[in-house]
C-alpha cells in the first residue's frame, strides 16, 4: 500500500490525460474537460505533497 501511495500523483495525472483523450476522440463534452482539469490539478498537488515528505 505504501508503494501505491508513492505513485498516486502520477496515477491521477495519467487518468487526467485519459480523460483528455476520451474528450478528443469519443465524447466532446465540457464535463470531460472539467474532470481532466480536476484530476490533473489533484495529481500535481498529490505528487508534490506526498513526495515532499519522502
Amino acid at each position: 500500500m505504501e508503494n501505491f501511495k508513492k505513485y498516486l500523483g502520477v496515477i491521477l495525472l495519467l487518468l487526467g490525460v485519459l480523460c483528455l483523450v476520451v474528450y478528443k476522440f469519443a465524447l466532446p463534452q465540457n464535463g470531460m474537460l472539467i474532470a481532466a482539469m480536476v484530476l490533473e490539478v489533484a495529481g500535481i498537488l498529490a505528487y508534490i505533497f506526498i513526495n515532499k515528505r519522502a
